[in-house]
């Protein structure tokens, strides 16, 4: 896969979940593609569970910004160090930093995305 179509990826992977449109997040995956966000948690069914994952994040969150800050592509993959700032539903304001590594599909999807960042504590900021 071409380093063009990952960033291309990736890009969408972002974009989808900020404007939290969950057709177009969704459209980026494998059919059997598993999520880890965050790693440790449970993996999820991207495809099979984005309904339910984008009603949580409506019900925390008002807006999200997210940024990519540096991006690593090599092979079929990519590692992804981005800053999450958040209005949550409460008022108040969070911020998180993560990295994010992605497995690509010779299909031209994403087959597996692992997240490293700390949940819990973006929910402590926003919480009303």
């Amino acid at each position: 896969m071409s380093p063009e179509l990952i960033q291309k990826l990736v890009t969408s992977y972002f974009s989808s979940l900020q404007m939290m449109d969950v057709t177009g997040w969704a459209e980026n995956f494998t059919e059997d593609a598993i999520i880890y966000d965050p790693v440790g948690n449970p993996p999820s069914k991207a495809r099979e569970n984005a309904q339910a994952f984008f009603g949580l994040l409506s019900m925390a969150f008002e807006k999200l910004e997210l940024s990519q800050d540096d991006v690593f592509i090599a092979g079929n993959g990519a590692a992804v160090k981005w800053k999450l700032r958040a209005l949550g539903k409460s008022g108040k304001q969070g911020i998180a930093e993560g990295i994010s590594v992605f497995e690509m599909h010779e299909s031209g999807k994403i087959q597996q995305v692992s997240s490293y960042w700390d949940d819990a504590a973006m929910m402590a900021q926003i919480k009303g």
